[in-house]
């Protein structure tokens, strides 16, 4: 039987690799679909607060690989490491727990709910109030921090606004202040600029450029442009595997990445 020494022992070891450990690692994943490979021995290095982007043409494996990570697909074969903890096994809900956040191609959002009602719940959702069915008090600190997040994402002027009569763009920056609830220690941007106007872009570019230091996250994202403004580094997806990395002025002035990227080869 574990005694409770021995499991504060564990707990303060594993608290004490977290610090230095990356934010994710992944080594050997594969994800296979019957006999096609949408993964193939993806290794993969991002250090904490680093902020890197995924590129490659529709069919690379970009939302695959995400998708493994957050343990929305399961990994065929391989480990995944979120501060140096091994989540290969965990459910989707306790990579949320331990601040692992992502947001979707598709918007998943409650129209009927104001831009603030949004992100109380988000807030709610992944604090240890999750399922209590009081109304918040003036004071509560959930609000205030739901609050924050609206002015985070540039959204102060339509919080109380239902989410049915924001604009399209407005929506994506209300899935990134969902996202952000809870203070995450890493995000999944799930191409966040598709279907932004350009000024639209503009100010996703702001908002991404404007999160805390601290906090990494990777983008996938087919605007080249935004992508390589936001990011630090850069992995070029190609087949289910990794055909480069490098920095975002390496990977733009790289012929091969020219060609495949700019080639519309849906791989």
């Amino acid at each position: 039987m574990t005694t409770v020494l021995e499991e504060r022992g564990s707990i303060s070891e594993r608290l004490g690799a977290t610090g230095t450990a990356n934010a994710l690692e992944l080594t050997g994943v594969s994800k296979l679909f019957g006999a096609l490979a949408a993964l193939s021995d993806i290794n993969l290095v991002v250090r904490p607060s680093e902020r890197r982007a995924v590129l490659g043409s529709n069919g690379a494996g970009k939302t695959t690989l995400f998708n493994c990570v957050t343990g929305d697909f399961p990994a065929s074969t391989g480990t995944i490491r979120f501060f140096g903890e091994d989540i290969t096994q965990f459910p989707p809900h306790e990579r949320i727990r331990r601040g692992l956040r992502r947001t979707y191609q598709i918007s998943l959002l409650f129209t009927g709910l104001s831009v603030l009602d949004n992100i109380y719940l988000a807030s709610t959702g992944v604090s240890r109030s999750r399922f209590s069915f009081l109304r918040p008090r003036r004071d509560d600190a959930l609000m205030a921090s739901a609050e924050n997040l609206v002015r985070v994402v540039h959204l102060e002027d339509v919080q109380h606004a239902e989410v049915s009569t924001l604009s399209y763009g407005q929506q994506r920056q209300l899935e990134i202040a969902m996202a952000l609830a809870g203070a995450p220690r890493f995000i999944l941007f799930d191409e966040p600029a598709a279907g932004l106007s350009p000024t639209e872009r503009t100010e996703l570019i702001e908002i991404l450029l404007g999160l805390p230091q601290h906090m990494g996250f990777i983008i996938i994202e087919h605007d080249m442009d935004v992508a390589l403004r936001v990011s630090e580094s850069v992995t070029m997806m190609h087949n289910g595997r990794i055909f480069k990395e490098g920095s975002p002025a390496e990977i733009e002035d790289d012929p091969e990445v020219q060609a495949l990227y700019l080639g519309g080869d849906d791989g």
